[in-house]
């Protein structure tokens, strides 16, 4: 046990870094101050004088949209392809995926056979 007696505890120090350790500074938001004052011009233009309580409801409802058009194209082409693929599995029954992935198996090679070891006989 006395080997055990001269390690140092504590903390990793460094040479070089200070004993406290540097902080990162935040960095500021540049978007955010642009996206609040286009969301308060857009208010002001969508709030005529004479709204009722309804309307002013489906304007706050309003959202900027932060997306770029091959975004939206992405998106909408992901959500059509889940769709074929949710339409494709459920023309099937389980019965008919299972006879069809038999059919495979079968047409597949004797790959994971056990191979041949005596070269003599």
């Amino acid at each position: 046990m006395a080997e055990y007696q001269a390690v140092q505890r504590g903390a990793l120090r460094l040479k070089g870094v200070a004993e406290l350790g540097l902080k990162k500074k935040k960095k500021k938001v540049k978007d955010a101050k642009k996206m609040l004052q286009q969301i308060s011009t857009s208010q002001q233009q969508l709030q005529p004088m004479g709204d009722t309580k309804e309307e002013n409801a489906g304007q706050r409802m309003a959202t900027v949209d932060k997306q770029t058009p091959a975004q939206k194209a992405f998106d909408k082409m992901q959500e059509r392809r889940q769709i074929e693929r949710i339409l494709k599995k459920a023309s099937k029954t389980h019965k008919q995926s299972v006879e069809e992935f038999n059919r495979h198996l079968d047409t597949l090679t004797e790959h994971y056979d056990i191979p041949k070891v005596s070269w003599t006989k």
